[in-house]
């Protein structure tokens, strides 16, 4: 297989310093939607969508465009991407979804024809919010067309520490849903071959690559967004220390879905 790292969104919240650690207070930080483009032996996959389309050109609530000040570039999005790389929108047989917020799930509706996996207490938490976190997170507009849901319980084997991971449907390429959640309902890792070692995308279970380096600091501002956010603070914790530690052990890369540096050594790799 081979791993194509896209940024399907950028962002630009103000407070650098806060967010980010480093540069000054009122600058602006640069929050990227990091993306899988994986192609393999069935088809393309993609992993989380970013923004899409419909977003660019408008779909964006008020109040989210005015606190992340996301660039809204058709260039940024996933489809644009694919197509530049050669392919088209229905070469993208399966897309899948460490969860459902707005810049994980955006672009959904530029790949109509995908199947979409997610573990099944996401769907069922953007179904049926319980919380004001989850009635406030989900917008139905973004899956309004009808995805190819494919729902997996969170079941199956220990894999690095992890339990009840398993691997997608009938893939014959080794891609697998890991269980991390905590930032939602049903987040997921997703985990795919990337030559010779393991690559883990976890999504929003940490924001920055400090939390998994070193000590694990996480810069203030990123702290309280990620403990006001959290359904299962908790969980969320104890996932993010279990990444730290397979970090230090070396043989899986990981990504989180909003790092630029994490990114950046992505595509350099």
């Amino acid at each position: 297989m081979r791993i194509h790292h896209l940024n399907c969104g950028s962002m630009c919240p103000h407070g650098r310093r806060l967010i980010q650690g480093e540069g000054r207070w009122l600058e602006a930080a640069r929050i990227v939607c990091h993306c899988w483009l994986i192609e393999g032996r069935n088809g393309l996959t993609l992993v989380d969508t970013g923004l899409g389309t419909a977003q660019v050109n408008g779909m964006v609530h008020g109040h989210l465009k005015a606190l992340m000040r996301p660039k809204l570039s058709l260039a940024e999005t996933a489809l644009a991407q694919i197509e530049a790389l050669g392919f088209a929108a229905d070469d993208v047989r399966d897309i899948v979804l460490t969860h459902l917020d707005f810049d994980h799930a955006g672009a959904l509706a530029d790949f109509p024809d995908a199947r979409v996996h997610l573990h099944a207490p996401e769907l069922q938490a953007a179904r049926t919010p319980l919380s004001l976190i989850e009635k406030q997170r989900y917008e139905a507009r973004l899956w309004a067309h009808g995805p190819k849901w494919q729902t997996h319980q969170p079941a199956g084997e220990r894999w690095n520490g992890f339990e009840a991971v398993r691997a997608l449907g009938d893939s014959d390429d080794e891609i697998l849903l890991v269980p991390l959640a905590g930032h939602t309902r049903g987040h997921a890792g997703v985990a795919a071959r990337d030559g010779d070692r393991w690559r883990l995308h976890c999504g929003d279970a940490y924001f920055f690559h400090t939390e998994v380096e070193g000590d694990g600091h996480c810069p203030t501002g990123l702290k309280v967004f990620q403990n006001l956010l959290a359904v299962d603070n908790a969980a969320r914790k104890t996932n993010r220390r279990r990444l730290r530690e397979l970090n230090a052990e070396g043989g899986v890369a990981l990504n989180s879905a909003h790092c630029p540096h994490e990114l950046a050594r992505g595509a350099a790799a």
